[in-house]
C-alpha cells in the first residue's frame, strides 16, 4: 500500500504572477508524481487555497488537476485547513466533494457535549481527523473529544490534523497557537500533519509516526530562503511495516544573497547591492534579497531598488526584503519612565532637532506633534467601516496642518 501526505499548498497565495503559477505547479507535479508512481490514495492536511474563496481561473485548474487523480481511481482523503473556511464557516471544499473529487475524513459528531470521530475506510486502512480553524481555535474540538473509542479500534490507522504541537515547533514559531501532542489520540500508526510549514518527523511511543511535510511551495520570503523547495511525503506500507520519504518539488533553483549595508550611503548601498548580484549565477533563478543596516545618511528610500532589480531581468524572479534598514536619525533613546503624558514629552524633546518645520517654534512645532499623535490615537468608533476610519482620521490630520 502507497500513499502521499501533503499539506499546505495555498494555491493563489503569491500577489507575484510568476511565484504564484510556481504554486499552482507545484501542485500539478505532485499530482503527477502520484500518477507515474500509481499511489493507492492522497492525504491533504489541510489549506488547499489561500482563501476560502479562491479566483474562478485558480479553481478551474485545481478542479483539473483532482480529476486526473479520479480518472485514475485514486481517492483523495483531505481535511480544512484555517485557510479553508469563509467567516460563515463555509469551504470551496463542500462543492469539491459533493462533485465527487474529494473525501473530508474530519466528520464529528457531538453527543452529550462530548465530539466523537467517524473512521473513512481506505481497503484495511482507517482514517480521521480534526480540520483547522483560524487562531487556532480548533483546539476546543480536541478538548471536548472523546479518544476511548478511536484508541481502541484495530488495525492500521491514520489521524489528520492541521495544527502546531506545542513540543516540536521550532524557535521562531514559539508564540503560535498550539497543542500538546497529549492533546491527540493516541494508538494511531501514521498523524499526517500540516499548518505550520516546516517539515518534521517523530516516532513517538505510544502514539506513531508524527509528521509535517512542510508547505507545498515555500509561501513567503523566509521560507523561500530557508526551504528553498516545497515538499511531501510519500509513504510505503509493507507487511505492517510504514517506510517513508521526503519528496522535494524542484522548479527553480533559489539563490538568496544577504547584504549587510551599515555605514553606507544609499549610493555606496546601491553599489554595493549592484556588484553582489553581477558576481552571482542569477539566470533563471529565484533571488531573495535580504538587505540590512544603519545607513550613514540619507533614508532608505534613496536607494532605488525597483531602478536596481531592472537591470537583472536574466532572474526567473528577485525579492526583496528592507525591514531591517535603518537611518541614523531614528537612534533609540534612554529616558526613565514614568507616565505616559512624561515619556511623549521626552521623546519629542528628543526629537527636535529632526523637526524643521517653517515659520514655527520649537514649542508650536512640538504642540503640533502632539495633536497628530492624538489624531493618530483616535480609534475606529462601534460600527464605522474601516475606509470611512481612515478618512476621517485624514480629513481631521489635514485640518490641523
Amino acid at each position: 500500500m502507497k500513499f502521499v501526505h501533503c499539506a499546505d499548498c495555498h494555491i493563489g497565495g503569491w500577489k507575484e504572477e510568476k511565484l504564484r503559477n510556481l504554486g499552482m505547479e507545484s501542485f500539478r507535479t505532485m499530482i503527477s508524481f502520484c500518477i507515474s508512481e500509481k499511489i493507492d490514495f492522497l492525504l491533504i492536511a489541510g489549506d488547499l487555497f489561500n482563501t476560502a474563496l479562491p479566483q474562478i481561473d485558480l479553481i478551474k485548474e485545481t478542479v483539473s488537476e483532482l480529476k486526473r487523480l479520479k480518472d485514475q481511481a485514486i481517492p483523495i482523503y483531505m481535511i480544512p485547513g484555517s485557510h479553508d473556511f469563509s467567516p460563515s464557516g463555509k469551504t470551496m471544499l463542500d462543492v469539491f466533494e459533493k462533485a465527487g473529487l474529494i473525501i473530508n475524513v474530519s466528520k464529528m459528531q457531538e453527543v452529550d457535549g462530548k465530539i466523537n470521530l467517524a473512521f473513512t475506510n481506505h481497503k484495511d486502512i482507517k482514517i480521521t481527523g480534526i480540520y483547522g480553524k483560524k487562531g487556532g481555535l480548533e483546539k476546543t474540538f480536541y478538548e471536548s473529544l472523546d479518544p476511548s473509542s478511536l484508541e481502541k479500534e484495530n488495525g492500521f490507522k491514520i489521524f489528520m490534523f492541521h495544527t502546531a504541537l506545542t513540543e516540536f515547533k521550532p524557535k521562531d514559531l514559539e508564540s503560535l497557537d498550539s497543542l500538546s501532542v497529549a492533546s491527540l489520540p493516541r494508538n494511531f500508526n501514521y498523524y499526517a500533519g500540516g499548518h505550520v510549514h516546516y517539515i518534521f518527523e517523530q516516532l513517538k511511543e505510544g502514539y506513531g509516526l508524527i509528521t509535517f511535510p512542510g508547505a507545498l511551495f515555500p509561501n513567503n520570503f523566509k521560507e523561500l530562503e530557508e526551504f528553498k523547495h516545497g515538499s511531501f511525503f510519500i509513504l510505503n506500507l509493507n507487511n505492517g511495516i510504514l517506510n517513508h520519504e521526503l519528496k522535494k518539488i524542484k522548479l527553480k533553483e533559489v539563490l538568496s544573497l544577504d547584504i549587510d549595508i551599515n555605514n553606507l550611503t544609499p549610493i555606496q548601498a546601491q553599489e554595493k547591492i549592484i556588484a553582489l548580484i553581477k558576481n552571482s549565477e542569477i539566470k533563471d533563478k529565484i533571488i531573495t534579497l535580504r538587505i540590512h543596516g544603519i545607513l550613514s545618511s540619507g533614508k532608505k528610500s534613496d536607494i532605488n531598488l525597483n531602478e536596481i532589480l531592472e537591470q537583472f531581468n536574466e532572474a526567473y524572479i528577485i525579492l526583496k526584503n528592507t525591514s531591517k534598514v535603518t537611518m541614523k536619525e531614528f537612534e533609540s533613546h534612554d529616558i526613565e519612565i514614568k507616565n505616559i503624558d512624561e515619556v511623549e514629552n521626552t521623546l519629542i524633546e528628543k526629537s527636535e532637532s529632526n523637526l524643521n518645520i517653517k515659520n514655527m517654534t520649537k514649542e508650536q512645532q512640538s504642540e503640533l506633534v502632539k495633536q497628530m499623535m492624538e489624531i493618530f490615537n483616535k480609534e475606529k468608533l462601534e460600527g464605522e467601516k474601516n475606509a470611512d476610519f481612515e478618512l476621517r482620521i485624514l480629513e481631521e490630520a489635514n485640518k490641523l496642518l
